[in-house]
């Protein structure tokens, strides 16, 4: 009973850990196929409103049959935060971010995107959703992190230095690059990439930090937040493409790898993604949350160096190295918080019953593995000698 018992605890504590890694694997996939379909011709406006909209077709049937009783009270407030929301992820974070993935390659977006971490931390810091004690080693590590990250993201940008050979890119020979036709344009267009996925991961991580403000409203309608946050995302990059794209062409899509770009990306990473990060958020925080991005840059950059015959450069893996053990410092200074907040949470246990002049108490879990204590006092009954019916007369 007792490994039954640890063994759906580990279960329990490991969801979010499971979600968080399935979603990069969702993510590296839109990289590569968004790719592809960018480098095809299709617009990244009318890529945005098509993701969007699907994903808002997708998610909101959901919510009206799983959450439309006892709806949060939409206030003006309320709106506003979910407009902003929308403003940030379909049209500011995406728009840039398929920008900067057209103009540089999946692995460098991803790369760039390690960024999120540190950029939450520091939000999360600015709007005091994180408390920043200097003294203490977790906070050191989570700075030091931080400015690791940020390094990491600057070499990247300015140096990009000799092509990184893979062992396997010598035994394969794909028919065509649909990567590299955009990778070997000048360092202008790499540096202009570069900046554009810089806002779309401060656009990102501002989505984060304002989402988890939202889901203290929308704490029990988290299909319902995402589904608004797509809808309203949909119809302000409706306004914005209308404005940058002149050309009626670039709305037509057909069954081709256009629609699957639009489809993949409405339904995994706009739809799912948002939900299940919410999900994560509500129990985690956003720190955790995006603590996860490094797992895509590993897949996309094998799947993008075999599929896509994708170049990398040195200044992209020092700099991604950095990102990485910068990222970590984060997580496990973020992890040494966690464990410390669980101690002081547990409580102190409670003086049993008087038992042969004795105090016992029960306690249900290992203080060390941080199980909450029980408060639950055990009291033994004390069995008396039976009586006798004629008791002898003492001399």
């Amino acid at each position: 009973m007792e490994k039954a018992g640890c063994f759906g605890s580990f279960l329990e504590s490991s969801k979010p850990y499971f979600a968080m890694i399935s979603l990069q694997f969702g993510y590296a996939g839109m990289n590569i196929i968004t790719k592809v379909s960018l480098n095809r011709g299709m617009s990244h406006y009318v890529l945005v409103v098509y993701r969007h909209a699907i994903a808002t077709a997708i998610i909101a049937p959901f919510a009206f049959f799983f959450e439309r009783k006892k709806q949060p009270k939409m206030t003006f407030s309320m709106f506003i935060q979910i407009f902003i929301l929308g403003l940030l992820g379909p049209v500011i974070d995406q728009n840039f971010y398929y920008a900067g993935l057209k103009f540089t390659s999946p692995t460098f977006s991803c790369a760039m995107s390690n960024m999120l971490p540190a950029m939450t931390f520091v939000l999360a810091v600015i709007f005091r959703m994180e408390v920043l004690d200097i003294k203490k080693v977790r906070c050191q590590a989570k700075v030091l992190g931080t400015v690791l990250t940020v390094a990491g993201a600057m070499l990247m940008t300015l140096y990009r230095g000799p092509i990184v050979e893979m062992l396997w890119s010598k035994y394969i020979h794909p028919r065509k690059s649909y990567v590299t036709d955009t990778t070997g344009t000048g360092d202008k267009h790499w540096f202009l990439g570069s900046i554009m996925l810089t806002i779309a991961t401060l656009a990102w991580a501002s989505l984060f930090v304002l989402q988890n403000n939202a889901l203290k409203t929308y704490k029990n309608h988290q299909l319902s937040l995402t589904s608004m946050i797509c809808g309203i995302g949909t119809l302000q990059a409706i306004a914005v493409t209308f404005v940058m794209e002149h050309e009626p062409s670039a709305w037509k899509i057909g069954f081709d790898m256009n629609l699957l770009a639009a489809a993949y990306a409405g339904i995994v990473t706009s739809s799912i993604s948002y939900y299940v990060q919410g999900l994560v958020m509500k129990t985690r925080g956003p720190v955790f949350a995006t603590a996860f991005s490094p797992l895509m840059m590993i897949i996309v950059a094998i799947m993008g160096s075999f599929i896509l015959a994708e170049k990398i450069f040195l200044g992209s893996v020092l700099g991604a190295v950095l990102i990485v053990f910068g990222l970590y410092a984060v997580l496990w200074g973020k992890h040494k918080e966690g464990l410390e907040k669980k101690e002081e949470e547990i409580p102190e246990a409670i003086k049993g019953s008087q038992v042969n002049g004795m105090s016992m108490s029960t306690i249900n879990g290992d203080v060390g593995a941080h199980y909450k204590l029980s408060s639950v006092a055990i009291s033994m009954p004390i069995k008396e000698p039976p009586m006798e019916a004629n008791p002898k007369p003492t001399a």
